[in-house]
């Protein structure tokens, strides 16, 4: 019996040894250097600081900026250690409470109720973090943005046709603007 310890120490040692200790640290080192902005969080940073994560939304909703989808992580909106839905379905009394809300929140900054609301503008999406909103939610609320800025609603406009991405490779996804960047070139800040 005893005959069988050593093996196994020196087994689990080298295995700890390469799969513990050598293949992330390997597989670190390959991505800080081929990857360097997405290992590290893709962070967008202004003037020095860190404003946020192209990867994660951020709240935003005083009426002079672009409001992003709602987030159904708790206890704080946007919080990436609580990600995940609400799991609430079509037929849910909370989930039509939701969606009022938001409809009222929209109405009280003086958005034009009387145009279609997209759908992502009063749901959370399924990770409760989605940095980014269609083109039509953007296009929803320019009047909006543009009336509390003071701008024109072409130039808003403009603005948002920037900063909108197409599909992914011309194929995956739907269009998407994400909502940080979009918000900090209205504040005329240049975000690397």
């Amino acid at each position: 019996m005893k005959s069988l310890f050593r093996p196994l120490i020196v087994i689990f040692a080298v295995l700890t040894a390469i799969t513990g200790l050598a293949y992330p640290a390997v597989m670190t080192a390959f991505g800080q250097a081929a990857f360097h902005r997405a290992a590290n969080g893709s962070l967008i940073v202004v003037d020095g600081k860190v404003a946020g994560s192209e990867l994660i939304g951020q709240q935003f909703d005083a009426p002079q900026y672009f409001w992003g989808r709602l987030s159904a992580t708790s206890p704080n909106p946007y919080n990436a250690t609580g990600s995940g839905g609400s799991n609430l379905g079509p037929t849910n009394p909370a989930l039509a409470d939701e969606v009022k809300g938001r409809i009222a929140a929209l109405k009280a900054a003086g958005t034009d109720v009387l145009q279609p609301i997209p759908a992502d503008l009063v749901t959370s999406s399924a990770s409760g973090l989605d940095p980014e909103i269609s083109p039509a939610a953007a296009a929803y609320q320019v009047e909006r943005v543009a009336r509390a800025r003071r701008l024109n609603p072409v130039d808003v406009q403009a603005l948002v046709d920037r900063y909108t991405k197409g599909r992914q490779f011309g194929v995956f996804g739907e269009p998407r603007v994400n909502v940080l960047r979009l918000n900090l070139a209205l504040d005329g800040k240049a975000a690397s």
